[in-house]
């Protein structure tokens, strides 16, 4: 089977730089010293168990750590939680993408200026729960069928999740604009890694009979990834890794493309590649 791979897929500089401090935090820890990633570091599970092998441990909540070392994951936490962590007195390694403190910045400034915040995204994104807990007066809208949360002839300071499409970004903006508020001010805050992404995945899907998203399901910018790819064409389908593969799917189907999520690693997509390239070959 001929294989295509999007221009722009795989690791963003953010994942990257919490994998590579992950990576280092562990080779410097002593031999007893255990090290926390509070929540999974990145959305991919098979890197996440990479590194649980390594010693990373996972944790969901800051009670769960008494001694030690804690990682802030790629996505960020609220102040507050970095304040429970500084009180039990442990030791802090902030993974957290610029990109993401960035919205925590924007936010606070913006409430410290009057506007009550607004961030479109998914209400319980890690990266979303970290940019609320940075501000006292805000909503969290997804989609339309949020727009009535929004504050009648309110002030409002708008911020979106890194993750989202900018076509989502603006048909949002558009439907805040058509409602009534007293001032708007607006801050895009999108991830131009993220809109790469995007764009090199929709003009592949476009020449190709199937294609694949790789990444975890829990992962926002690669479930957008799938949802964008799907409107132009519909064989397209979201997987973790090649064992997910339902092999019938290939069925009739000459030229597949190839591409991942931000938090997808390599090693996954040479191997799917890989795979999927002597596919034909194996009958």
């Amino acid at each position: 089977m001929r294989v295509l791979i999007a221009a722009n897929c795989g690791f963003c500089p953010g994942v990257r730089n919490a994998i590579s401090t992950a990576e280092k935090t562990l080779a410097r820890a002593q031999a007893r010293e255990t090290v926390y990633s509070l929540g999974p570091i990145i959305h991919n599970k098979d890197e996440v168990d990479r590194l649980a092998k390594a010693g990373l441990h996972t944790v969901e909540s800051v009670a769960d750590v008494d001694s030690g070392t804690v990682l802030i994951r790629s996505h960020g936490v609220a102040p507050r939680e970095l304040e429970r962590l500084k009180e039990r007195g442990l030791h802090i390694v902030d993974a957290t993408c610029v990109l993401v403190k960035r919205v925590q910045q924007i936010a606070t400034q913006l409430e410290a200026e009057g506007y009550e915040v607004v961030i479109i995204g998914e209400e319980n994104h890690p990266e979303v729960q970290g940019v609320v807990g940075c501000v006292h007066d805000v909503v969290v809208i997804a989609d339309e069928r949020d727009l009535h949360k929004l504050p009648r002839d309110g002030k409002l300071g708008i911020v979106c999740q890194t993750t989202q499409s900018p076509e989502h970004f603006g048909r949002m903006l558009g439907a805040i604009g058509r409602g009534s508020f007293r001032g708007l001010k607006v801050i895009n805050t999108l991830c131009k890694e993220a809109i790469k992404r995007q764009e090199s995945a929709i003009e592949l899907c476009k020449r190709v009979d199937v294609m694949f998203v790789l990444g975890g399901l829990h992962s926002a910018n690669t479930r957008r990834l799938a949802e964008l790819c799907k409107k132009h064409n519909p064989a397209t389908f979201h997987l973790q890794n090649w064992d997910e593969l339902d092999r019938n799917v290939l069925s009739g189907k000459t030229v597949a493309g190839v591409t991942a999520g931000a938090s997808t690693p390599n090693w996954i997509v040479e191997e799917f590649v890989k795979q999927l390239e002597g596919f034909g070959e194996r009958g």
